[in-house]
């Protein structure tokens, strides 16, 4: 037998165990966690996982690791079934995409340096102006 960890290693909570005659896991939509037996051809739930959601999640405290920890300003943790109200569903076997473009966060940057070298010829040269009249009235 085996609990299930994350990828850290870390024990989840409730405790899952899994059999060792297992040949193979899946996590539903709604956090069920099935397995198959050596042998069987239906797959037996063992457990279910669970989601937290939070008042104010901006108000947890990162612990690294994608670890947070609860706080007296991020409010108590509201726990549910994935995929019951306002919490997500389990998709077992994906990745979460990055909510960055990174075309448009690249035409940004080489705007803002055009821009910032616009900005530093345009006081050179006003420094230099600035300077021809001193040397002339010398």
């Amino acid at each position: 037998m085996a609990a299930l960890v994350t990828a850290q290693g870390l024990p989840v909570i409730p405790d899952i165990t899994i059999p060792a005659t297992a040949t193979s896991v899946s996590i539903g939509e709604n956090g069920t966690v099935s397995v198959t037996q050596a042998g069987a051809t239906a797959q037996t739930e063992i457990g279910k996982l669970q989601l937290a959601s939070f008042v104010n999640p901006t108000g947890l405290l990162a612990l690294g690791d994608n670890l947070y920890q609860e706080t007296p300003a991020s409010g108590t943790a509201n726990v549910g079934d994935p995929g019951s109200g306002a919490l997500g569903k389990l998709k077992q076997g994906t990745l979460e995409g990055s909510n960055v473009q990174v075309v448009e966060e690249m035409v940004d940057m080489i705007s803002a340096q055009r821009t910032y070298e616009m900005n530093t010829k345009v006081l050179s040269a006003a420094d230099n102006m600035m300077q021809t009249p001193a040397q002339a009235a010398r």
